[in-house]
């Protein structure tokens, strides 16, 4: 990842011992993490920086209103030796806030580290692509139900692109998935054995289906080094290939650290890239199916009841996405609990798998980007258990806890929920201070 560049600010009339003590600290601090540009004086112009540092915090700020407001990328304070804001740094903070000049202000020296981190993101996406494969979304399998998806409009593209100034470059699947099967076996049987992972009930075919896939986007990467996500319109237009893309992404992130989208969801997909990438946080999409729906949740998976659970049934939904928890990568899930598996969809081809894989269960979170992209659903819940039905689309999924049930059902965004291990609402905080989003939780979790 390329490093942010901050710019250090000072007052006039001018930088004193102070100032440069604080500074030469904050090289030692985070200078692994970001760089820094030459100090400038507050008001002068800051050149082509990612955000703007006080190492030193002066009642002179009281009078330099506009030229904070003149400011358009994130102001950080940190004034003390351990990275953090001073208790009097309050005081300008609130004081900024109330004309509407936001600034970060971390209080622990490893949120000062989560904000550079988030940065750099906030950097690298400007030169990151996000490449999909898909032709004509909607048309093919299940088009009632997939015609509906926000993320294939134009409007969704032209808003990702324009807010976070990535790239989102679209080619056939058709294509593709023609090019992956005529990749030859042998090519395939060697690159195949040269992956240890473990299986169940795969056929040879099935194997090599899936190694094609995976050779084929490493293909792509190889091309342009700027891909660092990626995704395929894989149910909706499964009838272009023989297998599905679940080993291929498991094995990307692994070696390469590339983020994924199901079903083409670009907007999973960023969701997952900036809190992945800014926390170094285990994080997938899954399809959520709150009790609260009832039969049009048991019957598109075919299972005839909701598990028993602890506490109000009300405030408790499954998580499944094609048959299992989701794609989960090897490294996320807990130990021993991953496994590729023949596919349990009938909607895809039956040469095709899917990963029968756990997150550990406990406190987790589930986060979502908004349509318009200036918020963040953060819901913070337990995994419970896991459950399984026999001859279902419902083979291993997972039961959460939320704190209230019908909030969700009011509130959420999407049937594709991101979930991490963990409550993290406060460090999703730190994320949308440097991007500029609101953070939206709508329940907390009742911490006894």
């Amino acid at each position: 990842m390329t490093k942010a560049r901050l710019a250090p600010l000072y007052f006039d009339p001018g930088r004193d011992a102070e100032f440069d003590e604080q500074l030469a600290r904050l090289h030692d601090m985070i200078g692994d993490l970001v760089d820094f540009a030459d100090p400038v004086a507050l008001g002068n112009p800051i050149g082509a920086v990612d955000a703007v540092i006080l190492p030193q915090i002066l009642g002179e700020a009281y009078r330099k209103l506009d030229a904070f407001s003149a400011i358009d990328v994130p102001i950080l304070i940190v004034t003390t030796e351990f990275g953090t804001l001073a208790m009097w740094d309050w005081e300008i903070k609130s004081w900024l806030a109330s004309y509407g000049v936001e600034t970060i202000a971390p209080y622990s020296l490893e949120d000062a580290r989560k904000v550079c981190s988030s940065l750099n993101v906030r950097h690298e996406l400007k030169d990151t692509t996000f490449l999909v494969f898909q032709d004509n979304p909607g048309e093919g399998m299940q088009p009632s139900i997939f015609k509906r998806f926000f993320w294939w409009e134009q409007e969704a593209t032209d808003r990702l692109e324009q807010r976070f100034g990535l790239r989102i470059r679209r080619k056939s699947f058709k294509e593709f998935g023609e090019y992956a099967k005529g990749i030859p076996d042998e090519r395939a049987k060697a690159e195949l054995e040269t992956k240890g992972f473990p299986r169940q009930g795969l056929t040879t075919r099935a194997q090599l289906s899936a190694i094609k896939v995976y050779i084929a986007l490493k293909e792509e990467l190889d091309a342009d080094p700027t891909i660092r996500g990626m995704g395929i319109n894989c149910l909706n237009e499964s009838h272009f290939s023989d297998t599905t893309p679940c080993l291929a992404w498991n094995l990307l992130y692994e070696e390469r650290g590339i983020l994924w989208a199901c079903e083409g969801d670009t907007y999973s997909l960023v969701t997952k890239y900036i809190i992945n990438r800014s926390l170094d946080a285990p994080i997938i999409m899954s399809n959520i199916y709150p009790f609260l729906m009832g039969g049009a949740a048991l019957k598109h998976e075919k299972i005839p009841y909701f598990p028993e659970v602890d506490g109000n049934p009300d405030d408790h939904l499954l998580m499944a996405h094609c048959g299992y928890l989701g794609v989960c990568p090897q490294c996320f899930a807990k130990s021993g609990a991953w496994v590729l598996k023949p596919r349990a969809l009938e909607i895809v081809d039956e040469n095709a798998h899917m990963i029968d894989a756990r997150l550990p269960e406990g406190p987790c979170t589930l986060t979502k980007l908004d349509p318009m992209l200036g918020k963040l659903m953060v819901i913070e819940g337990d995994l419970t258990k896991y459950v399984q039905y026999e001859d279902t689309d419902f083979l291993n999924g997972a039961v959460v806890r939320v704190p209230d049930g019908h909030t969700l059902m009011r509130e959420v965004y999407s049937h594709h929920q991101c979930i991490m291990t963990g409550h993290k609402r406060r460090d999703l905080q730190i994320v949308c201070d440097v991007f500029g989003l609101d953070l939206v939780a709508p329940m907390t979790m009742n911490r006894r």
